[in-house]
Parts: structure tokens; C-alpha cells; sequence
């Protein structure tokens, strides 16, 4: 496998940092309040699904360009490197690529052009407050009833349901099946009555997080995708999809060159942190954990391209990932010292606040999506070989 850059993807990357430099301009998103965060988020969405850039390795037949796979990750590391705002990760990297595999031609036709124009938001509908790493306990119920699924039940730690337009949905459609049967995937409007989004608050102050109730709401049959009681299959489709992204180590390395930039202007001791050798040897390492990182997700992308499906690696790519986050936001704080744990808002706060946030909002990282021991597990059984614990 080569992960060179061809012409094209070279040409497109210095195309994309410059376009991206000119529409963030000076801006500090520290200053801004959520709504207003928001509302530049869809600002850049619409301005990126005019250049076509939000999907541009869907088949043209469902709004992309048919560009190679190198060429959207390309767009996802460049749009994490520069924290720009617009993508809809939970539309164009996990419901649509699973429903070209698993959806019907009238679930595609549409459910895929609204997301490759950037009109909609879609959120994850998976855990619940009795199930998580043990995701096929899930107990929310669809009952048939007519042309529709009637679902009860709440799901929880939903990221972006009170911004989101439609949510994907695992129900218990056979509660007399085994655990890993018995489920389907459903799509869900979620202006649809019954349905009702609570905010939870994460440890850094933000809302990202929310539980969302099911109260008799109605979804019609023709938005099950693939098999009634085989949704657990589809579901997993999804994760492999979730967990693999160069945003790990693209978000990383901006970080990374922060904390550098930092060393070379701060002391400890009465010396330059980058002379310290137990920073420097932190630094390095971090180094070489994103470079690690980076060619994991590069790696995904080619087996993409070639028409593989990557399990294993996804998960490899997720526990590697995620922990690498959490590698650096615990460097930052023992960089930064007793100030590292003042907040952005404070005028005292290093690098503007932007450690002490990235470390509290890292540490569910290694939870959503399949925590680090059910990678690991993964990898283990479907990687190694190795027996089921």
C-alpha cells in the first residue's frame, strides 16, 4: 500500500487550507455563545456542500463526486486540524455508508441528498441508561402496529439530539429472541410527536450530550433498514464507520504544536520548558503517537478504496485514537501546572482555556463508540483469533 499523495489530493489539500484560512479568518469560537456557534456551523456547512467538498467519495448517483477515499480524509483531517465546523459526522460518515449497504433504492433516493446538500443533522440512537458497552441488552420496544413501528423506551449520552433533524434508532423488535437478534435499526423524524430531547451537561460545562425519550412515537415501516430483527448487524456496520476518522490525530497534532509553541515561551524552574528533558521526551512521544494514529487512518482509507469493509482496524484505530486524546490533554495540564485547571473563560487561562476543556471533554472519549476494552476485545477475537473471554 502506498499513501503518497497524487497530484490531485496534493492540489486539493493546499486548496482546502487556503479556503478554510480565508472563511476562519481571526475567528475565536471561545467567544461565542452555543447558538452562535451553531449557526456558523450551518453557515459552513451549506458554504462546503456547495463545493460539493461534504461528500465527495459518495457515488454521484447519491450527491458525491466518486473522489478516491484519500480524498475525504484529506477533508477530515484538514477540517479537525483547523477545528472548522460544518461536517455532520453522524449523517455523511455513519448513516449514509451504511445505508448504501444495507438500505433499500427509496431509502437512499431520500434519506442520502439531503445530507450531501448540508440541510439535515442526524443523531445516534444507541445507548440506554441499563445498556452500554453490553449494547444488545438494549430494552427500547418497537411494536408493529399497522404501517408503523410504535417505539417506548429512552436512549441516552445522545450526541447532538437537540440540534439534530432525524435520528437513528436501535429498537428490541423480538423480546423473545436472543440478545444479538431480535433488533432493528429504524430511522426517525425527530419532530415526530411523543418524541422529547433533555440536556445533559458533560463535565467541561458544554451540552453535547442528551437523553431521548420515546413515548408511543410512530416511525413508518418503510424506514426499517435491512431485515426486521437483524438490526444488530446493521448497528454494527455503523461502528465500524463511527470508529475509524483521522480526526484523532488531526485535532491532536494542533494541540501538540500549541503545547510546542508553549515550551519554547514558558518556564520551569528558571528554564525554558523545552529544555526540560522529561517534557521533551513527552513531546516526542506524542509525536510519534499521532504519526502512529494518522497512518492507522490512512490505512483504513486504502482498505476503503480497495473495497474492503475494516472491522479490527477500526477498532484499532478508535482505542489508539481516542487514548491518544487523552495522552495529550493529561501532557497539557502537567505542562501547563496549577494553571492548566482554569477554564476559557478565565483571562488568566493558558493557551485561552483550550487544554483544560480538551481534557475534560476527552476523558468520554475512550467510552463512546465502544469503550478501549471492547476494542480491545475486538481486536483480540476477530483480529488475533483469540477464543471469547
Amino acid at each position: 500500500m502506498n499513501f503518497s499523495l497524487t497530484d490531485q489530493e496534493a492540489q486539493f489539500r493546499d486548496e482546502l487550507r487556503s479556503w478554510l484560512q480565508t472563511e476562519l479568518g481571526d475567528r475565536n469560537q471561545d467567544n461565542e455563545t452555543p447558538d452562535e456557534e451553531w449557526e456558523f456551523t450551518l453557515k459552513m456547512r451549506r458554504k462546503l456542500a456547495d463545493k460539493g467538498w461534504l461528500t465527495m467519495a459518495w457515488p454521484e448517483e447519491y450527491g458525491g463526486q466518486g473522489a478516491s477515499h484519500m480524498m475525504q480524509v484529506i477533508f477530515a483531517e484538514e477540517m479537525s486540524y483547523y477545528r472548522a465546523p460544518g461536517r455532520d459526522v453522524f449523517g455523511t460518515r455513519m448513516m449514509a455508508p451504511t445505508l448504501m449497504i444495507h438500505g433499500t433504492d427509496e431509502q437512499k433516493s431520500e434519506f442520502l441528498p439531503p445530507v450531501s446538500k448540508g440541510e439535515v443533522q442526524w443523531c445516534q440512537g444507541y445507548s440506554e441508561p441499563e445498556s452500554g458497552s453490553d449494547l444488545a441488552s438494549l430494552q427500547t420496544r418497537a411494536v408493529e402496529d399497522g404501517d408503523d413501528f410504535v417505539i417506548n423506551g429512552t436512549k441516552i449520552w445522545t450526541s447532538g439530539a437537540h440540534r439534530a433533524d432525524h435520528i437513528m434508532v436501535l429498537t428490541r423488535t423480538d423480546p423473545d429472541a436472543p440478545k444479538h437478534r431480535g433488533i432493528s435499526f429504524l430511522l426517525c423524524d425527530m419532530n415526530t410527536p411523543g418524541l422529547t430531547v433533555n440536556p445533559i451537561i458533560n463535565m467541561a460545562g458544554d451540552h453535547s450530550f442528551n437523553m431521548v425519550t420515546f413515548d408511543n412515537v410512530r416511525v413508518p415501516k418503510k424506514n426499517l433498514v435491512g431485515e426486521q430483527n437483524r438490526g444488530w448487524y446493521v448497528g454494527a456496520t455503523l461502528l465500524d464507520f463511527e470508529r475509524s476518522g483521522v480526526d484523532y490525530s488531526a485535532g491532536s497534532r494542533r494541540v501538540l504544536e500549541e503545547l510546542v509553541e508553549y515550551s519554547k515561551e514558558n518556564y520551569k524552574d528558571g528554564k525554558l520548558l523545552s529544555e526540560d528533558e522529561v517534557t521533551r521526551n513527552r513531546l516526542a512521544d506524542l509525536a510519534i503517537e499521532i504519526e502512529v494514529s494518522r497512518l492507522i487512518s490512512y490505512n483504513i482509507a486504502w482498505m476503503q478504496g480497495a473495497g474492503l469493509v475494516p472491522n479490527k482496524e477500526s477498532s484499532m484505530g478508535k482505542v489508539f485514537g481516542t487514548e491518544l486524546q487523552q495522552h495529550v490533554g493529561s501532557t497539557g495540564m502537567q505542562m501547563l501546572g496549577l494553571h492548566s485547571q482554569l477554564e476559557p473563560d478565565s483571562k488568566y487561562a493558558p493557551l485561552r482555556g483550550r487544554i483544560e476543556h480538551w481534557h475534560l471533554t476527552n476523558v468520554s472519549e475512550t467510552i463512546a463508540a465502544g469503550t478501549s476494552e471492547i476494542q480491545r476485545n475486538i481486536i483480540a477475537t476477530r483480529g488475533l483469533g483469540l477464543p471469547r473471554g
